[in-house]
């Protein structure tokens, strides 16, 4: 393929401002190893093969299992003697919809871990209303010795338990049965409850209902409507009956409770995985933009809050009040991430209108660029079957095609019976769905709103190059992150190979839908030689196996002065073959 730097240029000025710089190389390739392409195919093959092999039983037979490298007496590559990690030949590297696994009694070892990351896990949940501290401290050190065996950011995301709103004691300590159209009693007497009453130990719940307001126990098994109030007690009648027992939890569907989304366990419990060194926090229980604030200003209150390595934030969407007027706008600005958490969320809102909320939530997202994980019940009967429900498979392919960064798996991989087989099945959906053309149709439909800065130019003039030259990757020089997540929200037909100097901004990236993160070492990186920075993207592109012939094209961008956030304002085509093939001008 010829390119030429006037073709390029024409397309940039449609785009972006003048002052962005963009550059193109004329590369000699007439000699260029055809046996390295050739090596570099035969690889992608035999790996494939092996894969297959795996799948259908056969005993592994190379150094795949233990993270071994390829031997350097290996035919050498187009940028010098880079050699591609085998194992990123394989189709777990190949999506760009990421994939969360919670860890449980069922993951708490380094070789479960190991086989969770292997079949397609890109962030490992702790789920911090189950277990110790000295627990998930273990389950980190696990993951950062796979990240490390497999040389490859892996982010860790703590999850929060939030406020558990629960009834008190009944005397009978099977519970009660309480009958639809009964009249029933909550209040802030102690004396254990019977069939006309129980102790609601939650102010803040009498305080804020009103006559008409709804309480669900038990998950909504017991439907209640509130019909008068006094001081220190709410008046029901039973809507739909059911037994109700000790300690049942209480959701509050129509009232925004004042009680902060935080408890006493939930700040030692954030302190401890700020210490720890978690890359996200999942805050449960929002309720309004300002419960953000709240847990930012504990974050930067922290020694490790006020570096740049401090976790980014993301919110559990679980509550009808996060939808009141402009509050999901407002609370998807303030934080880093959003969960679209159906569990409370399906109970506290019509089962109907939980699929419509969903696409609601994405949407925003992917309109401020922000990424969205969709969660809850994803695989449930793979709890205790190797195989999902046809509709569960679509429920995941919905959330994909929906344009979800990332898709979980709760007790499917933390406490099920498979749960290697339940995060390889995810793999296999996204898979298969992001091979469909009409997925490809479904993300162009969706136009998210961009600013009018040069960052933004570049990087939609840098998916339209990509897409004008058949780029293989988009490459991101990153410090912060901000730049790769523009480019995440473009929703490129190529990955984005992102390059951060900082370890925790590349973890975090692991999270961004269609991103290959990857952690370069200070002293390494020369950012004062940006020629030298080319070069050290095709080395890291032909590791990664995003290129397998060294006329593959790459368009890198990039921000000077380096480091600055969001300081893209430049875009070049390479090709991989490197800083010997290029041409000398560069």
């Amino acid at each position: 393929m010829k390119i030429t730097a006037l073709a390029i240029t024409a397309l940039m000025a449609a785009v972006a401002p003048a002052s962005a710089f963009v550059g193109i190389n004329n590369f000699r390739s007439p000699a260029l190893s055809l046996s390295t392409s050739t090596a570099l195919k035969e690889t992608m093959e035999a790996y494939e093969s092996q894969m297959r092999a795996m799948a259908a039983g056969a005993p592994v037979v190379s150094g795949l299992a233990s993270g071994s490298r390829p031997s350097a007496t290996a035919t050498p590559t187009a940028y010098n003697t880079v050699a591609p990690d085998n194992f990123k030949l394989a189709q777990r590297w190949r999506k760009k919809t990421k994939q969360l696994a919670t860890l449980g009694p069922a993951s708490s070892t380094f070789e479960m871990i190991e086989k969770l990351f292997l079949a397609g896990a890109d962030v490992f949940r702790l789920n911090m209303s189950h277990g110790e501290h000295a627990q998930k401290k273990e389950l980190l050190d696990i993951i950062r010795q796979v990240e490390a065996k497999y040389e490859h950011p892996i982010a860790i995301l703590g999850d929060l338990q939030g406020p558990k709103l629960r009834v008190g004691k009944f005397a009978n300590p099977d519970g009660e049965m309480l009958q639809t159209g009964q009249a029933f009693r909550f209040d802030l007497n102690e004396t254990p409850g019977n069939n006309q009453r129980v102790m609601l130990p939650h102010p803040e719940i009498i305080e804020a209902s009103e006559p008409g307001h709804v309480l669900l126990i038990d998950d909504g098994k017991v439907k209640l409507e509130v019909t008068g109030t006094g001081p220190g007690y709410i008046d029901c009648v039973v809507v739909v009956g059911g037994k109700i027992k000790d300690k049942k939890g209480v959701n509050t569907p129509d009232s925004i409770l004042n009680i902060s989304c935080l408890t006493p366990k939930d700040r030692a419990d954030l302190q401890f995985i700020l210490d720890i060194g978690v890359d996200w926090v999942a805050l449960s229980f929002v309720q309004r933009p300002e419960d953000i604030v709240e847990i930012q200003r504990l974050i930067l209150a922290h020694p490790a809050g006020q570096t740049p390595a401090r976790p980014k934030i993301m919110a559990k969407i679980e509550k009808p009040s996060c939808f009141e007027g402009n509050s999901l706008e407002r609370i998807v600005d303030l934080c880093d991430g959003i969960m679209v958490a159906r569990g409370d969320l399906g109970v506290e809102c019509a089962p109907e209108d939980v699929p419509i909320l969903q696409k609601r939530i994405i949407d925003e997202c992917r309109n401020q660029g922000k990424p969205v994980v969709v969660a809850t019940q994803m695989l449930e009967s793979m709890i205790e079957s190797p195989t999902p429900t046809r509709a569960e498979a679509s429920d995941v392919a919905t959330a994909i095609y929906d344009g979800a960064d990332a898709i979980m798996l709760s007790a499917e991989s933390a406490a099920g019976a498979y749960p290697e087989e339940s995060v390889l099945m995810q793999q296999r959906i996204i898979n298969r769905v992001e091979g469909d053309p009409h997925y490809r149709q479904y993300l162009q439909s969706f136009d998210p709103s961009h600013d009018n800065s040069a960052a933004s130019a570049i990087i939609i003039a840098a998916r339209q190059i990509a897409r004008t030259v058949s780029a293989k990757s988009i490459v991101s020089f990153t410090v912060g992150g901000t730049t790769a997540q523009k480019a995440s929200k473009k929703r490129p037909d190529v990955p984005i190979l992102a390059i951060s100097p900082l370890l925790t901004t590349s973890r975090q990236l692991a999270l961004s839908w269609g991103v290959y993160p990857e952690f370069v070492e200070d002293g390494v990186l020369n950012t004062d030689d940006f020629r030298s920075m080319l070069g050290e993207a095709c080395k890291i592109a032909i590791k990664k196996g995003l290129v397998d012939d060294p006329n593959d094209l790459l368009v890198v961008t990039a921000g000077f002065p380096f480091g600055t956030p969001g300081a893209a304002n430049i875009v070049r085509v390479i090709p991989a073959a490197g800083p010997t093939y290029w041409d000398a001008s560069l």
